[in-house]
């Protein structure tokens, strides 16, 4: 079986680790280990009866609930069948223009989605966003915020002349929700003033749903009816409709959530701190890049042959490769479990 790109393949996992898939301790995938959320759970079931209908096409209750968490107009609100389907439309206008400038390093499937459209890509470093360009009119961007897989944090204010700048801003805030409120950094509120900006967001993270592929944008309503024209109809399945809906309005599981994550982060992060070959990043999502003197390939085979435990190797990240990994934070127990292994080694 071919050695996964991404993080959470248990199948690939559990062939290498040689047990059932459910007895894989999943550290690679950065999903809330607290979900998904009761609500979710019981939207999914009162929905099986709607099972023999088509879903609405507007997809208009769950638009409404997207738009009035984020205090925004509806018609600015596309839901999609996971962030990835929503991604690969933004990649089709990226590539009419002259060149993308893209996180290095950053998520594959920026470049996997530009390719797709024979897109012109260039990296740039997180430490310098591109500036300084004589053809930004004319170019792309796209930010991830906070970044995976370092965890970075951009302020607004770092931001928004980066949108004055560019012909096209594709701003990723997948793991935004993982902020409680008051340290957000979201470009949502700007999304009426700029005519080329996207805001792309999942529900699959932190609400621990991926295996219902949900996430969704926020952009000029004119993208969005362009973005519905050419997209499949019924991109969102009606119980993934309906979660998303439940989910959204879910306050105290966002709040427990918050609770939880900032000092199981930060107790994770002081007890990999005293392993003397491993060296942690601080971050401000659910995950932690991990920088390792030991071969992050290895790594990840023994403790997976020998503890049944998966971390994300960083080889699909060209300028990590194997000299980093990086895990979720999953709860206090389980994050133990890691640790002791990670003595042992």
């Amino acid at each position: 079986m071919k050695k996964p790109t991404h993080g959470g393949n248990l199948a690939w996992a559990a062939a290498i680790a040689n047990c059932p898939a459910s007895a894989i301790l999943d550290f690679s995938a950065s999903i809330n280990p607290l979900g998904p959320p009761e609500e979710a759970i019981a939207s999914i079931y009162q929905g099986i009866s709607q099972l023999s209908q088509y879903p609405d096409p507007n997809y208009t209750q769950f638009r409404a609930s997207i738009a009035a968490y984020h205090h925004c107009q509806p018609d600015s609100v596309l839901p999609g069948n996971g962030a990835a389907e929503l991604l690969t439309w933004a990649a089709w206008e990226l590539s009419q223009l002259e060149v993308t400038w893209i996180p290095n390093p950053g998520f594959a499937d920026y470049q996997r989605a530009l390719q797709t459209f024979s897109a012109s890509i260039r990296p740039y470093s997180l430490n310098l966003l591109p500036e300084g360009l004589k053809t930004a009119k004319k170019a792309g961007l796209i930010l991830n915020n906070p970044h995976n897989p370092t965890g970075k944090l951009w302020p607004v204010t770092d931001i928004l002349p980066m949108v004055e700048k560019f012909a096209l801003v594709l701003i990723d805030e997948a793991f935004m929700d993982f902020l409680p409120p008051s340290q957000q950094q979201s470009l949502i509120s700007f999304v009426p003033q700029f005519d080329n900006l996207i805001i792309l967001r999942s529900l699959t993270k932190f609400y621990s749903l991926p295996g219902l592929r949900l996430g969704y944008v926020i952009t000029q309503p004119e993208r969005i009816k362009r973005w519905q024209k050419w997209r499949d109809p019924w991109s969102v399945n009606i119980l993934a409709a309906l979660a998303g809906e439940a989910v959204i309005k879910d306050r105290e599981f966002q709040q427990k959530t918050w609770d939880w994550l900032i000092p199981t982060r930060e107790n994770l992060y002081q007890q990999l701190a005293l392993l003397p070959y491993l060296k942690p990043q601080r971050g401000r999502a659910n995950f932690l890049l991990i920088e390792t003197a030991k071969p992050s390939s290895q790594l990840q085979l023994e403790l997976l042959k020998k503890d049944r435990i998966l971390i994300r190797d960083c080889l699909s990240f060209p300028l990590l490769g194997d000299r980093f990994f990086r895990i979720a934070v999953r709860t206090s127990e389980e994050n133990q479990t890691l640790i002791n292994a990670l003595k042992r080694i």
